[in-house]
């Protein structure tokens, strides 16, 4: 064997992981910060079984719906009909009516805590969004106190293009128009 000289051994190189961690101390600090502005909510929604029957021999109860249609809000109970109408605005006073029906009903029906809310399709995103955090609990003033009460937390959406009341009528009008019609 040969014996090789100074010449032939080579010596390692150092690995230059500088680019590296300077690219490690901007990456991390900034996912740390947008991970903190993230935030997740989850709200659970109630939606009836498919093949659902309602048990004849219980008792009569609330049934309580909120029809949100383009220009107005209809309070309304399943069993009776309508209970309040409130006419949409961009003013405040509409959610002052809203809240004081709201509350109003859950003072009547203390253990009811569910909602059905009944969109039609005009009815845009933001307004459902507010719609449900009013539903939900409402700031009461008692005395010199501001009490947050809670009204309905268990909230199903639906379609409300088979509840509108006013369509209703006009089919009934005129039926009855046309049985006229047809007896003269």
């Amino acid at each position: 064997m040969k014996k090789r000289g100074l010449q032939g051994i080579q010596q390692a190189e150092e690995l230059n992981i500088t680019a590296f961690l300077n690219l490690m101390v901007i990456l991390v600090p900034f996912l740390l910060i947008t991970a903190v502005f993230s935030r997740l909510t989850v709200l659970e929604l109630n939606l009836p079984a498919l093949d659902a029957k309602g048990d004849d021999s219980a008792k009569v109860k609330l049934q309580l719906e909120l029809v949100i249609r383009e220009h107005s809000f209809d309070i309304q109970d399943a069993n009776i009909g309508l209970i309040k109408k409130i006419e949409r605005s961009q003013k405040d006073s509409q959610w002052k009516q809203f809240t004081d029906a709201m509350v109003a009903i859950k003072t009547r029906f203390p253990d009811e805590t569910s909602i059905s809310l009944l969109l039609e399709p005009e009815v845009d995103y933001k307004t459902m969004i507010k719609v449900m955090d009013k539903v939900r609990s409402a700031q009461v003033v008692s005395g010199f106190d501001v009490e947050t009460v809670v009204l309905f937390p268990d909230i199903s959406i639906g379609d409300a293009q088979g509840v509108n009341t006013d369509v209703a009528e006009t089919d009934a009008a005129s039926v009855q128009a046309d049985e006229q019609s047809a007896q003269e």
